[in-house]
């Protein structure tokens, strides 16, 4: 029986700024060279921005119109406001972790977080908004008909069309977030 014996694993940390060329440019300087918004620019920068943008205006949609009627749709409105708000407030925080530590974006992509979190929101978003729809069709679309200037159905039906969007777009950034940890670099 051969034992093979492995060395050290060790952990290179690219980074994907140069020193120097980060931070905000003000006339002739740079300033906030701890900011690193070159990370918006590359494709996993811009995944986690459309995430952060569509997530909130799902949440906005939410709160702003299905408040009012979500004593009639019960807890599809609950499960999908709380699916938007812990999804939404990790997505922010990796977010702001890239955008201040280069080396962050190595560290927590090479990791399985990423790809777990981003599984699990795929998985959730898709469940709450079909749950959701399903419900605003049922209970909110004859109250729509009957009752004029009814917004609370046109908003909630855009917000799990959104919401449903945004499940796909976990779901990709799932699959690149395990291509990425299995060793696949953009």
């Amino acid at each position: 029986m051969m034992i093979s014996s492995r060395g050290p694993t060790i952990v290179n940390v690219p980074v994907h700024s140069r020193r120097g060329q980060s931070g905000l440019k003000c006339c002739c300087c740079r300033c906030c060279t701890c900011i690193h918004l070159e990370f918006l620019k590359t494709p996993p920068g811009m995944i986690k921005l459309a995430e952060l943008i569509i997530g909130f205006f799902c949440q906005s949609l939410a709160l702003k119109y299905g408040s009012e009627s979500s004593a009639l749709i019960g807890i599809s409105f609950q499960s999908f406001v709380t699916n938007i708000a812990w999804s939404l407030s990790t997505t922010f925080m990796l977010l702001v972790c890239y955008i201040f530590s280069p080396k962050s974006i190595g560290l927590i992509k090479s990791s399985l977080f990423e790809v777990l979190f981003n599984t699990v929101s795929a998985f959730t978003y898709i469940s709450t908004c079909s749950y959701l729809g399903y419900v605003v069709n049922i209970v909110l679309e004859p109250l729509y008909w009957i009752t004029p200037h009814y917004q609370a159905y046109p908003a909630m039906s855009a917000a799990y069309v959104a919401g449903s969007i945004l499940g796909l777009l976990y779901a990709y950034d799932a699959y690149k977030s395990y291509r990425y940890f299995r060793g696949y670099r953009y």
